[in-house]
């Protein structure tokens, strides 16, 4: 008989630094799509109530590492690090999105370069500040990236991508490594 085993997206890829940049995998925790109605003030109101953060602006996220909202486009936000409170669901639709993502972290003082080679959004600390984030794409993947640190980013793409995820971060790493 076959044994199914768990594994995290990234298992056996990670952790890997190449110069002055390390990739590590996140294990965030729940993952949940929020998806309002209509207006967003009364699920803003009652994720301030339960989770102690509001609804996102647009390029936004709001808490903290282990508690995060993370604008996902125009009327939603993923809720990561919590469980959703159950008076969410009387202002939106909720999704659970745990097991659809790979999560990964990248840091150090050269992670902005090594995503400019593969980002088409300034990522720069000047323009790019803490807390933001942006839908954008990470080579040919779709993805969602947030600033969390002043070297630091945390990248979200789909958890069939994880390997490919992996490999142009790697490759990107090294051409920048190699630079010197």
């Amino acid at each position: 008989m076959v044994e199914l085993r768990e594994t995290s997206p990234c298992a056996g890829l990670l952790p890997v630094t190449l110069g002055s940049v390390t990739v590590e995998e996140l294990t965030p925790g729940p993952m949940t799509s929020l998806c309002v109605f209509g207006d967003a003030s009364e699920m803003s109101a009652a994720l301030e109530k339960a989770h102690g953060m509001g609804w996102p602006a647009p390029n936004r996220s709001t808490g903290k590492d282990g508690a995060r909202a993370i604008w996902f486009g125009r009327g939603e936000v993923m809720l990561v690090g919590v469980s959703p409170d159950a008076a969410l669901r009387k202002a939106g639709a909720i999704v659970d999105q745990s097991d659809g993502w790979a999560v990964v972290s990248v840091r150090g003082a050269a992670a902005v370069d090594v995503l400019a080679r593969l980002v088409p959004v300034d990522l720069r600390g000047s323009v790019f500040k803490r807390g933001q984030t942006a839908r954008t794409q990470v080579g040919h993947m779709p993805a969602s990236i947030t600033r969390t640190g002043a070297e630091a980013f945390m990248i979200m793409v789909f958890r069939s991508m994880a390997g490919t995820l992996v490999h142009d971060l790697k490759e990107a790493m090294a051409a920048v490594a190699a630079r010197g």
